[in-house]
């Protein structure tokens, strides 16, 4: 006879909650409570535990522990780091997007930082595969993974918003970064601009890739090589867009050809690199035309009002919830699919013709 078989609540196979607390030398509901309630365990029991659970491969699958514990009404988002996000304030639309959908779908938001450290993974996890979640909404490039636990192997449904993570096998919701760039760029070249400035984000990141490839192909289709480009950053996360458009505005004074245009992957990027450079005497758009990406309500009471690619973050926040909804209640195929909602530029008197 298997003894995995027929267990309620967990795998069919592969070690149980059991096998584990036979190893580690304790009661079923001690290694319950440890992997669902951590800090109703001691720290020493706990250790022996995920030792024993390591050992035999344990991974316990939170949406069937649903099935004996009763069902969370509680989704999890999973943010990259701080709520705090500059000016942009794209996070806190994102939010208030996706606690709107979830409170009409009967559902309640928890938000956890993914502060890219073992404590804030470890805690996401213990959520996960605690069954005290019913799904998750990642806006990082990196799913938590500590201790062979990986939030990909929890059982939840997870929906990848901003960031298309498709190719990983899950269901992400995207803007057309790559293109909505490319137009602008197309625009600025039509405008008469040829030299180009890039305020870029960290080299390799999901956005930085798409919008600058989106340049790239502009300056292809006009008969313009790379070289008209100029690249500045690639180093800081885009939560310290403010920084890099500090520094960028210092790369902008060492440049002996001066470019024209000046295409920033955030908006908090182009507010202080337009502060910064405008006090060397630049006008903008009379010496130097900005645009930038996010679409944030403070863009359009900046001096003077500034350029964006509006992302359609309400939209796509709906489309991440349908999506996670519709997972979790098994209302469709679960392959990945990659769900596109089209951003708009927003043109402002920050962009103009460069001088004859």
């Amino acid at each position: 006879m298997n003894k995995n078989k027929d267990v309620v609540g967990e795998e069919p196979s592969g070690a149980l909650m059991a096998d584990v607390a036979r190893l580690a030398g304790v009661a079923i509901s001690t290694v319950s409570r440890a992997l669902a309630n951590p800090g109703r365990v001691n720290e020493k029991t706990r250790a022996r535990i995920n030792a024993a659970a390591r050992q035999l491969g344990y991974t316990p699958n939170a949406m069937a522990r649903g099935l004996r514990v009763g069902k969370s009404n509680i989704i999890m988002i999973i943010l990259p780091g701080s709520l705090y996000y500059g000016a942009s304030q794209v996070i806190p639309q994102v939010l208030q997007s996706i606690n709107q959908s979830l409170i009409q779908g009967g559902y309640n938001l928890m938000i956890a930082n993914l502060d890219r450290d073992e404590i804030s993974e470890r805690h996401i996890l213990d959520l996960a595969f605690g069954g005290s979640v019913r799904g998750a909404i990642i806006l990082s490039s990196k799913l938590p993974e500590v201790d062979g636990r990986s939030l990909a192997n929890s059982g939840l449904p997870i929906v990848s918003m901003l960031l298309d993570m498709s190719d990983a096998g899950l269901q992400s919701v995207v803007t057309n970064d790559r293109e909505a760039v490319r137009d602008v760029t197309a625009e600025l070249i039509r405008l008469g601009h040829r030299r180009f400035f890039y305020l870029a984000g960290p080299e390799g990141n999901y956005h930085d890739v798409e919008r600058y490839g989106g340049v790239l192909e502009a300056l292809e289709s006009a008969g313009l090589s790379e070289e008209a480009v100029h690249r500045s950053g690639g180093h800081l996360d885009y939560q310290h867009g403010f920084d890099i458009g500090v520094q960028a505005a210092d790369d902008f004074a060492e440049l002996t050809e001066k470019p024209t245009a000046v295409i920033a992957t955030s908006d908090d990027m182009a507010i202080s690199f337009v502060s910064r450079v405008q006090r060397t005497g630049v006008r903008i758009p009379g010496d130097l035309s900005v645009v930038s990406f996010d679409g944030s309500p403070v863009c359009e009471f900046c001096s003077p009002p500034l350029s964006t690619i509006k992302q359609p973050v309400e939209e796509m926040g709906r489309a991440a919830v349908d999506l996670l909804l519709d997972a979790i209640d098994q209302r469709q195929n679960t392959a990945a699919v990659r769900t596109v909602i089209r951003s708009s530029l927003i043109l402002r008197e920050s962009i103009g013709p460069t001088k004859s």
